[in-house]
């Protein structure tokens, strides 16, 4: 398995911006957005192995892990 593949990816549409935005929450802040939801997808893996290759050149521990978290379900008692 790809250590990439420990971190949730969220792509999700904006009303206010009108477009996608890309996060993955607990590893790098901010993300990406675009017209596109599949690109902005490709975008954000893209990121998330970036900062992890970041991350390892610096000997700085990853953030715990967040897939396997549930989080659609945990924010559906949000909304």
């Amino acid at each position: 398995m790809k250590e990439s593949a420990k971190y949730a990816k969220i792509v999700e549409w904006s009303e206010e911006d009108q477009c996608y935005i890309g996060s993955a929450p607990g590893l790098v802040l901010g993300g990406c957005h675009g017209k596109d939801e599949k690109a902005v997808f490709e975008e954000l893996c893209q990121i998330v192995e970036e900062a992890i290759v970041l991350y390892q050149k610096d000997d700085k521990p990853l953030p715990p892990s967040t897939s396997g978290r549930d989080f659609a379900n945990k924010m559906q008692h949000v909304a």
